[in-house]
């Protein structure tokens, strides 16, 4: 039973990351924004479901002890929107956090034991390293191939397989701590073909975030690595010597392929420059926040930014996009100041649970364990700071990716015995099944008004790039200006 498990998380893993990456090659039934969106809806019900039921039954209702921050974010996402009955598909986005932030929580409970974390470990980390690899070698044959046509400016064409830069800049962040552990864990580390394609697909990454100047990644970055070493210290050397060594390759690359080749075979080079200004993003800041004091603390109800009056006049001359760029202000403005405190009493679980961990590896427990943890950390550290400049959490790709890497990280925390011992198993066991169904059938309702705002939004679509031209706004759906401010509707 235990190989059959792992075959499934291998090619779990293995499908959700083929569909981030690779979305182009595949056979998906909408474009791939939308698909990617399906998939995560549908991943994300059935995880949920499926690990209530394991949970319930495992702990009984000492589970909640161990959840109840995840518990309360879904709930106040679930809670926050019940008064906005007026806006079309409400539950649709509010469901996706709640489920999100819940279901990485329960699925990080599932794998307690140690073997069960350096599986979950091992499976994420050698598939992330072989998708950047394979990614990398197709960047590669692009770089190639444009030469080739003398094109100069290669972040035209380079990174591949994403609407906006952005998007694939939010997989960066997640990927690039990651790849490291390939080298360090898993059944692959010790083999040398192994350690240099993991080698090159990271120089390849790191070439790539250079060329794309992706300043969110490369700041996020920064300030996960210096979380990951000054709260695990020591123990984080392995990683660290191999993350900085990566990180020097990619600047190599990025000297050979973005400066040298160009010069030498076209006569010229062409680097985007690394802005110092905020491109934009103050006016869009601003609105939010002044949105979340209209009606404070509860929020102006979801996907409000879409759908509100401008507020300062600034934000009404300035471009307009489907998010402020801003994930934490965007819950700030549409769900209130409560779900924040919310959030931060998750963040402040988790803090708490990392810090056990680190004086637990300092005191020598669980050493095997401590280079994962650097690695993990530093990922979602970047992640969570990347997510304050820009939308991480909202392309579903990135949602997709995350949701992995916060299920790992989420079970390098988790502590506690992988079975709790009932006087009376058939009650526990009853009590599980009907938390699944309930949980299910939630889910069902959920799944079913996305399907019903994805059928909506296409209806719309034809109408809106006729009469309103203010172009794609991605959000929920890569046509995410739906639905929009009245004035602007049919």
């Amino acid at each position: 039973m235990q190989k059959v498990w792992n075959a499934g998380l291998w090619l779990l893993v293995a499908v959700v990351f083929a569909c981030v990456l690779f979305a182009d090659f595949l056979s998906l039934p909408f474009d791939t924004y939308a698909s990617q969106r399906f998939i995560l809806v549908y991943l994300l019900a059935g995880v949920v479901s499926f690990s209530a039921v394991v949970l319930v039954y495992r702990y009984g209702w000492a589970l909640f002890d161990r959840i109840w921050p995840a518990v309360l974010v879904a709930g106040g996402f679930s809670l926050l929107a019940l008064p906005f009955d007026e806006v079309p598909f409400r539950w649709a986005e509010p469901g996706l956090y709640a489920a999100f932030f819940l279901g990485f929580v329960l699925v990080g409970t599932l794998a307690v034991s140690d073997r069960n974390k350096q599986c979950f470990v091992g499976v994420l980390v050698s598939v992330a390293a072989a998708s950047a690899s394979l990614y990398g070698g197709a960047t590669i044959t692009l770089y190639l191939f444009a030469l080739s046509d003398r094109v100069a400016n290669l972040s035209d064409f380079i990174p591949w397989g994403f609407v906006n830069i952005r998007y694939w800049s939010h997989i960066a962040t997640w990927f690039l701590p990651l790849l490291p552990l390939a080298v360090l864990v898993g059944p692959l580390r010790n083999q040398r073909l192994w350690r240099f394609f993991t080698a090159l697909g990271a120089a390849i990454w790191w070439w790539v975030v250079f060329l794309s100047s992706s300043r969110g990644t490369m700041l996020g970055l920064g300030f996960g690595v210096l979380v990951a070493v000054l709260l695990i210290g020591r123990p984080t050397l392995p990683w660290l010597k191999t993350f900085l060594r990566y990180l020097a390759y990619g600047i190599i690359l990025w000297l050979l392929l973005s400066v040298l080749v160009p010069s030498v075979l076209l006569d010229e080079v062409s680097i985007r420059s690394l802005k110092a200004d905020a491109s934009g993003r103050m006016p869009l800041f601003i609105e939010a926040w002044r949105m979340s004091l209209e009606n404070f603390p509860l929020g102006m109800g979801p996907q409000s930014w879409v759908t509100h009056e401008a507020i300062t006049e600034a934000y009404r001359r300035s471009p307009k996009f489907g998010h402020p760029h801003n994930m934490y202000l965007m819950w700030a403005a549409e769900y209130g100041w409560v779900l924040i405190g919310a959030l931060l009493l998750l963040v402040g679980q988790a803090a708490r649970l990392l810090w056990q961990r680190r004086r637990e590896v300092h005191l020598g427990e669980h050493s095997d364990l401590a280079v994962p943890l650097a690695a993990f950390t530093a990922s979602v550290a970047a992640a969570l700071l990347h997510a304050g400049v820009s939308a991480v959490f909202m392309a579903p790709g990135s949602m997709l990716t995350g949701f992995l890497v916060l299920s790992v990280f989420w079970s390098l925390l988790a502590t506690g015995s992988s079975s709790s011992a009932t006087r009376f198993p058939k009650a526990r066991a009853g009590t599980a099944i009907f938390a699944g169904l309930l949980i299910g059938l939630c889910c069902l309702c959920w799944l079913n008004e996305v399907e019903n705002y994805h059928r909506a939004m296409e209806t719309d679509r034809e109408f809106y790039f006729e009469n309103v031209p203010a172009g794609t706004m991605p959000r929920f759906w890569l046509h995410g200006n739906f639905p929009r401010h009245s004035s602007q509707m049919p």
